[in-house]
């Protein structure tokens, strides 16, 4: 398609296009081929350079027939022995009448001007197209409200059999859209941020040979990040705070939380490195920033099961605790209470 339409323009409309497009292509390939000193952009920027001169002299090739026009073939040709023949007289003719003085040459298009305006409007896209992005209004820009992150689609996900056996389970995309609510960052003590990220999977808790499901979803602000995650275990929360004895968590204090037993307690988080390169695996596992968690029962007789609810930020700072109460209280009507 771009070749037919090259050919539908004018001699010297096509042919300066092509001399600028491939210069300029042909020099920056050449120039990224010395500075990664590579052979393979060379190659090219040197088939572009070519591709160049060869359009140059078909120009400059058109330009001197224009300027020389070759001469006009003559009508009267000699006729050998000419003089040896004897040649009869004219007759008088009677002369017509004189026509009018044919119309003068239409004037050709100046070959220099048509160059010049192929150049400038080729300059022209070339500035629409750099400014442009520029230009134009931006959604992220100043005075418009950016663009919030959205859950995940869990469409054609195939959930592990804990899942199936576990009926009341939610999935990580249902328990992302729970958390993900317009309010979540009034809660958090941060009205006019917006979530970065959000994010949800339906894994099974560690240890338990796949037999427990661990939905978890977390939603990323500039500030702090909520992480939520179900357990459908057996284990009660009486039997889990007796276990925070032998744990390092700190400032534990239990409550109740939509009359459910629930636990706040902090702990620090874990930061891990990998390094991608081939220079090493990564650095060892690190202490991460300070997190408050809350834990609460996933229904009121504390028959087994809890919902974390667990905000950190890499500043070090917490919110109020208020803040994980107001989140817990708007995440647990959604999830089901666990049936027998």
């Amino acid at each position: 398609m771009l070749g037919f339409l090259l050919r539908l323009l004018p001699f010297w409309v096509r042919e300066p296009l092509l001399i600028v497009v491939g210069s300029v292509f042909g020099v920056r390939i050449m120039y990224l081929a010395v500075v990664e000193r590579a052979w393979v952009p060379a190659v090219i920027g040197a088939a572009f350079l070519v591709f160049t001169a060869v359009r140059v002299h078909t120009v400059v090739r058109a330009l001197r027939a224009r300027r020389t026009p070759g001469p006009t073939a003559t009508t009267d040709a000699a006729v050998p022995n000419a003089a040896a023949q004897p040649q009869p007289q004219p007759q008088p003719q009677p002369q017509p009448p004189q026509s009018r003085a044919p119309a003068a040459a239409e004037k050709e298009p100046n070959a220099w001007g048509q160059a010049l305006a192929a150049v400038a409007v080729f300059a022209a896209l070339a500035a629409a197209v750099w400014l442009g992005p520029r230009l134009m209004p931006s959604d992220s820009g100043d005075g418009a409200t950016p663009r919030a992150a959205s859950c995940p689609s869990g469409k054609g996900e195939e959930l592990p059999s804990a899942y199936r056996q576990t009926s009341w389970a939610v999935t990580g995309e249902e328990l992302c859209r729970v958390l993900g609510r317009a309010d979540l960052a009034r809660l958090l003590g941060t009205p006019a941020e917006t979530a970065t990220t959000m994010s949800g999977s339906s894994g099974t808790a560690p240890l338990t040979d796949g037999k427990v499901a661990q939905p978890e979803a977390q939603v990323q602000f500039d500030t702090y990040t909520v992480n939520v995650s179900a357990t459908y275990n057996e284990l009660t929360m009486a039997q889990y705070v007796k276990l925070m004895e032998f744990g390092d968590e700190t400032d534990v204090q239990t409550l109740s939380v939509l009359g459910r037993p629930a636990v706040l307690f902090s702990d620090h988080t874990m930061k891990i490195e990998i390094d991608l390169g081939s220079g090493g695996s990564g650095g060892p596992v690190e202490q991460g920033p300070l997190a408050r968690t809350l834990s609460v029962a996933l229904d009121g007789k504390d028959a087994g099961g809890s919902c974390d609810i667990t905000v950190w930020s890499t500043s070090g700072t917490l919110p109020d605790d208020s803040a994980l109460l107001g989140i817990a209280e708007k995440v647990l009507p959604a999830l089901p209470e666990r049936t027998v």
